[in-house]
């Protein structure tokens, strides 16, 4: 019988993440203050996050960073999550491509955010803070800072984006299980909410602006710190345990990957499987591609443009150098909530101008029917953001049929469906569409 799945023993976990940003050749420009335009010192990001974050934001020299024991040992209620070599697929594709993916799936809220959630919330009631405030898009991100939370005793808000909020109604409920308050946003609840209302009554929201409440409402309530699912440079590197432990278990399938590719919002999950992965490139000259599969409607990396710009709409946050599509950029309603963000990492981005990585933009009905396939063929529904990572490896795996090589694909499955069967409904009707970017 052949071996489908590779699982580490707890013993055998990664006990530190992985800091691309000291082996880079060329370092990330620095986040600029907001008021000032200066380069951001540790301490310019106190009044927000926790300071032990805040110093693994900006630190640019140690390239591995110990993970807490706390933080470790909740990491072993599901960790490792499984490698899978994905046979099924490679049947229904008839390819010759080997196809591997790394199941986030199996978390307790079944995608990859715990990983960050569990450090952030960590650090935070280390330093006696009570309230920690974010923002989610699809929900994943709320969910599991909610679940994380509740286990370091703290109280969490989270803003949701209006159309998900609406759109992904189980999701919200599993974070007010979890005991958060959970707000659609924009809201009346914080003055960015009410001048975008203002101006927009009928606004169905974005990432942008979910961060401008969460990071007001984190200013406005003492004991509080804003913690963030994304984008910035310490979420992916609590991201990295994913990558580390795919290393350990592809040499116990005896293989190594020639494309490692995830599905792109801010660049967390992309992060946290390529760059264990990509320091080799860096450093030992391997020759793997890596890439990112993001939305055509929210096209930062393909067609956005590389320049300071605010993490958020309103402009609360420093500015970050990143492939935009500006802050005010209002995306496409659809349902792969987690991906309709207006800008990408500065480590990503930094990295596609070096060419490290490449991107590829997928459409809506391509990423749900890349789904569906991948669901048949190997019995898990895949998130809404899941699917472009799957059809990215599809095209990759067709194209090795095309040219009969047996390349080794890995991919990131960064979630379960189980809670966005409304969008597979409206797929499985007919009733979606594929949207345009309009730059």
């Amino acid at each position: 019988m052949k071996t489908k799945r590779f699982i580490l023993q707890e013993n055998e976990l990664p006990r530190q993440w992985y800091n691309i940003q000291a082996d880079m050749v060329n370092k990330p420009l620095p986040l600029l203050h907001p008021g000032t335009k200066e380069p951001l010192k540790p301490e310019d990001l106190y009044p927000i996050f926790a300071e032990e974050l805040s110093r693994q934001e900006l630190n640019q020299t140690d390239s591995f960073i110990d993970i807490p024991e706390p933080v470790l040992e909740k990491y072993t209620y599901y960790r490792s999550t499984p490698l899978v070599r994905a046979y099924g697929l490679e049947k229904a594709l008839d390819t010759p491509a080997h196809i591997y993916f790394k199941n986030e799936s199996v978390s307790p809220v079944g995608s990859h955010k715990l990983n960050s959630a569990l450090a952030q919330a960590y650090y935070c009631k280390m330093e006696g803070v009570k309230n920690i405030t974010t923002e989610t898009g699809a929900g994943q991100w709320g969910t599991a800072l909610s679940y994380a939370a509740s286990v370091f005793g703290l109280d969490a808000a989270v803003y949701q984006v209006k159309i998900s909020y609406e759109q992904k109604p189980y999701r919200r409920s599993v974070m007010q299980v979890f005991g958060a308050q959970v707000t659609p946003s924009p809201s009346m609840s914080t003055r960015a909410g009410k001048d975008i209302l203002t101006v927009n009554p009928n606004y169905q929201g974005s990432l942008g602006t979910a961060i401008s409440e969460a990071v007001e409402l984190a200013q406005m309530t003492p004991d509080c710190k804003y913690t963030l699912g994304s984008v910035l440079s310490h979420v992916t590197l609590h991201q990295t345990i994913i990558g580390l432990e795919a290393e350990k278990q592809m040499e116990m399938a005896g293989e190594y990957p020639d494309v490692v590719i995830a599905c792109f919002g801010g660049g967390s999950n992309f992060g946290g499987i390529s760059f264990p992965f990509m320091r080799h490139n860096i450093l030992d000259g391997k020759k793997t591609r890596f890439i990112a599969a993001e939305p055509a409607s929210c096209p930062k990396l393909t067609k956005g443009k590389f320049e300071y710009d605010f993490g958020d709409e309103t402009g609360y946050t420093p500015l970050l150098p990143m492939f935009t599509l500006g802050h005010k950029f209002s995306p496409a309603n659809i349902h792969a909530g987690g991906l309709r963000y207006h800008g990408a990492g500065v480590i990503v981005s930094q990295l596609l101008k070096d060419g490290y990585m490449e991107a590829t933009d997928i459409e809506q009905l391509d990423s749900f029917k890349a789904g569906c396939l991948f669901a048949k063929a190997e019995g898990i529904v895949p998130a809404p953001e899941s699917c472009h990572a799957i059809a990215a490896t599809i095209n990759e795996a067709m194209k090795c049929k095309e040219s009969g090589e047996s390349k080794v694909l890995l991919f990131n499955l960064s979630g379960h469906g189980l809670m966005d069967m409304s969008a597979y409904d409206q797929y499985l009707a007919g009733d979606l569409v594929n949207f345009s970017y309009n730059g």
